[in-house]
């Protein structure tokens, strides 16, 4: 949904929020935690959803707590950015938040090493709690960093392709692309070119196409981004450059890059009603669960359908996986009221019915196993396509590191470069990206 866009502005944003961290953000341990949670109190919880209607779902969903747990009540603060919650906790306080929800899954390696939140690893085992048999392995690779579940995931997002049936078969398409090849065939036969510009294009396959990244893209390649070392692995992946180059391949073959950016700066707002694909200006969008429903609120006049993005030619058998992430929860170190803290978090977690509620109120993937197999959960057909997606073993995320997404953005800088056609000797500049990214990374530590 809107609020849980992870754009790479945001990400930098948040990053840039949270460097001071590791500056002495201390607290209790989960473990050593003495409050006693059967007793009157009450929670800070912080949160960064503003849209009306998530706002009413996570108060909907406080409210079904306090009354399961009368003693405990929870002053909500939302539209909460990285930025106030990184002053908060350093300024701590009773003002200070004792729980909070963040859509920056990019800085739960932060969030972890510099200890602003506290590690979930005491709680969970006090409630008998296993955490494998709970979450799905990508959402837990996300949400913890070096052995610290430092966080847990709120809901999850999948991404897949969202694609206009009625243009499809316009075109002879019977069937959503499943390999590369097909992906490349499709996106040009969905092509109607208009002079120097398109009636309809079939995809914006340019970085800048809104949720089209690189890190979403790898993903369907099943990347390693570091290795054993923990240093980056871009030049040592094949992975890498062969998605890179794919991609720099599609955008030739769809009009080229100077053509394909001059066309994206006609499009409308992303979340509006005036999204390109609403418009039937493109017939293929690489997006999240949301962007079907969202579609068809803005009453578009054709048939939606979902499908996973396509996989290499050659890992054909791994179709269905794809790039995962989500809103995670946490507790401040410095609260001192951690064990009531965790009936909080431990509820809108693991619960499978208050799980699945949530979900159901804002159309995002439910994020533990017994949620996604709810008969309570709303399900059509367009959104069975995520959360198959998010339960495909091969689905996969980018992992935690010490410097938050920063390696993220080094990386998607030079993608950037990639597309355009500035970078004349790929592996020469993915090495030169690697060696980047681990200078900032031991910086970081």
């Amino acid at each position: 949904m809107p609020g849980r866009t992870r754009r790479l502005t945001t990400l930098a944003a948040a990053l840039a929020a949270i460097s001071a961290l590791a500056t002495g953000c201390t607290g209790q341990s989960g473990a050593a935690a003495s409050d006693d949670p059967n007793k009157e109190v009450t929670l800070n919880f912080w949160h960064g959803w503003v849209e009306p209607r998530e706002v009413k779902a996570i108060q909907d969903s406080i409210d079904r707590f306090e009354k399961a747990h009368p003693n405990i009540k929870v002053k909500v603060i939302g539209n909460m950015t990285d930025e106030k919650v990184n002053q908060a906790l350093r300024a701590g306080g009773t003002k200070a938040p004792d729980v909070v929800s963040s859509f920056s899954t990019d800085s739960v390696g932060k969030f972890c090493a510099s200890g602003a939140f506290a590690d979930l690893t005491p709680f969970l085992a006090k409630s008998g709690i296993d955490k494998t048999k709970v979450f799905p392995k990508t959402l837990l690779d996300y949400t913890q960093f070096k052995g610290n579940q430092c966080t847990l995931p709120l809901l999850n997002d999948a991404y897949g392709l969202v694609y206009n049936k009625t243009a499809f078969t316009a075109a002879g398409i019977n069937e959503p692309p499943k390999t590369w090849s097909e992906f490349v065939k499709d996106a040009k036969l969905l092509t109607k070119e208009r002079g120097d510009s398109y009636e309809q294009l079939g995809l914006m396959p340019t970085f800048h196409g809104y949720e089209t990244t690189p890190m979403r893209l790898a993903a369907q390649w099943g990347p390693t981004y570091f290795d054993a070392e923990g240093k980056s692995n871009l030049a040592k992946d094949p992975a890498f450059a062969k998605m890179l180059t794919a991609q720099k391949d599609l955008v030739a073959t769809l009009g080229g890059y100077e053509k394909l950016e001059k066309f994206r700066t006609t499009f409308g707002d992303e979340w509006g009603a005036e999204h390109p694909f609403n418009k039937g200006l493109v017939a293929m969008q690489i997006d999240g669960e949301w962007r079907a429903e969202m579609a068809k609120n803005a009453g578009v006049g054709f048939e939606i359908a979902t499908a996973p993005l396509p996989v290499p030619d050659d890992q054909k058998d791994d179709y269905g996986k794809g790039y995962l992430s989500g809103t995670i929860m946490g507790i401040a170190s410095g609260s001192a009221k951690q064990n009531a803290a965790w009936e909080l978090v431990k509820y809108m977690t693991t619960d499978t019915d208050a799980v699945v509620a949530f979900a159901n109120d804002i159309h995002n993937v439910p994020s533990t196993l017994a949620a996604m197999d709810s008969p309570k959960l709303q399900v059509s057909p367009q959104f069975k396509t995520f959360i198959d997606i998010a339960k495909h073993p091969k689905s996969n995320t980018t992992p935690a590191q010490p410097d938050g997404g920063t390696y993220q953005l080094t990386f998607a800088d030079f993608a950037y470069g990639v597309e355009k056609g500035a970078v004349g000797d790929l592996q020469a500049g993915l090495a030169k990206t690697a060696q980047q990214i681990d200078t900032d990374i031991a910086k970081a530590k």
